[in-house]
């Protein structure tokens, strides 16, 4: 009897972005991959971006399944779509973003090729005209596949976005998108490699991150707060895995996710008031898990101090911010 080639689904979440909708569709259209299921939510959407999803699924009915729902945000537009996909393998590309013709047939193959339950690739950033502003690799000096119980880095070096990944279905059976917060990819991608046993990965840069002119500047506000609880529920799941043991890993994580992320949302904190509340929220978490500075300070990513290894402006903000906090140093000491 033939084998039933795997299917991938690939849930698109959609609100507003008539202007970048069609090139995020095309680029989905035009994969190599046959097999493919695109899964288009329109998340209560007030411009074009309705009509456009209607035109495109009229046109190409056997690769557009295009779903609507009242307006509930990026998880719950994404759980929406995972609820309704058919594929065997889960992938998720943001509305204004596009993704290479080969993306999803190369990373398919690696996760047959390796029985991985997760499969990751490269990211670059790119502008409005296509060019690129920055490359983010990933998970650079590991193999093609990486067995998680002998690589555990991978856990607290990986940068957690849902978007350059493909997910085995099976890893989503009793997980979703955490409704009603932020940094959700946080919250989530974490608690589902605790679930897998092998990855896989490319280093070809397969996702194209579009960074838009037309973004209304974003509002630093408490909802960086969610950082730190997205770290908490990642504990709670930990601490019940079967890498429960690899507590070295979870402080890495703790570190470069509940620290120098949190910080990097902080900097942008405009608010006096708000900056200090937020940074004793930051007090806090630290003391509370036993966190030290030089665990802090001394971090390594990918075998690189990871302060060093940041960009001038960045690393002189850190340092200055722990040079600022006399009290909070006093503590973590």
């Amino acid at each position: 009897m033939k084998n039933v080639p795997s299917k991938v689904s690939v849930i698109v979440p959609v609100y507003n972005v008539e202007n970048y909708l069609p090139k995020c569709l095309d680029s989905l259209l035009s994969q190599t991959l046959q097999n493919i299921e695109i899964v288009v939510v329109d998340d209560g959407s007030t411009d074009r971006s309705a009509e456009i999803i209607r035109q495109y699924s009229e046109k190409y009915p056997a690769k557009i399944k295009a779903l609507t729902k009242e307006n509930g945000g990026l998880s719950d537009a994404r759980n929406f779509g995972i609820e309704r996909a058919c594929g065997d393998f889960f992938g998720f590309v943001d509305s204004d973003d596009y993704v290479s013709e080969t993306m999803f047939e190369e990373m398919l193959s690696l996760a047959e090729r390796h029985d991985a339950e997760m499969v990751i690739c490269n990211i670059q950033k790119v502008d409005e005209h296509g060019s690129i502003t920055q490359k983010l690799t990933q998970i650079p000096n590991m193999p093609e596949k990486i067995d998680l119980e002998s690589n555990f880095s991978v856990f607290s070096d990986l940068s957690y976005f849902a978007c350059n990944k493909l997910f085995r279905k099976e890893l989503f059976t009793t997980k979703r998108f955490k409704k009603g917060v932020h940094f959700e990819d946080i919250q989530l991608i974490p608690q589902l490699l605790l679930e897998c046993k092998t990855l896989a990965q490319t280093q070809k840069f397969h996702y194209q991150y579009l960074e838009r002119t037309d973004s209304i500047t974003k509002t630093h506000n408490e909802r960086g707060l969610d950082i730190l609880k997205a770290v908490e529920d990642v504990e709670e799941a930990f601490e019940s895995s079967s890498y429960f043991s690899k507590k070295k890993e979870l402080l890495g994580f703790q570190v470069l996710q509940g620290v120098y992320s949190y910080l990097a949302y902080l900097a942008f904190v405009k608010n006096e008031t708000l900056f200090y509340k937020m940074a004793h929220e930051l007090d806090r978490f630290v003391k509370k898990r036993g966190v030290k500075i030089k665990d802090i300070l001394s971090y390594n990513r990918f075998g690189k101090n990871y302060i060093l290894s940041l960009p001038l402006k960045k690393m002189i903000f850190y340092l200055l911010f722990f040079a600022k906090q006399k009290k909070l140093i006093r503590k973590l000491m």
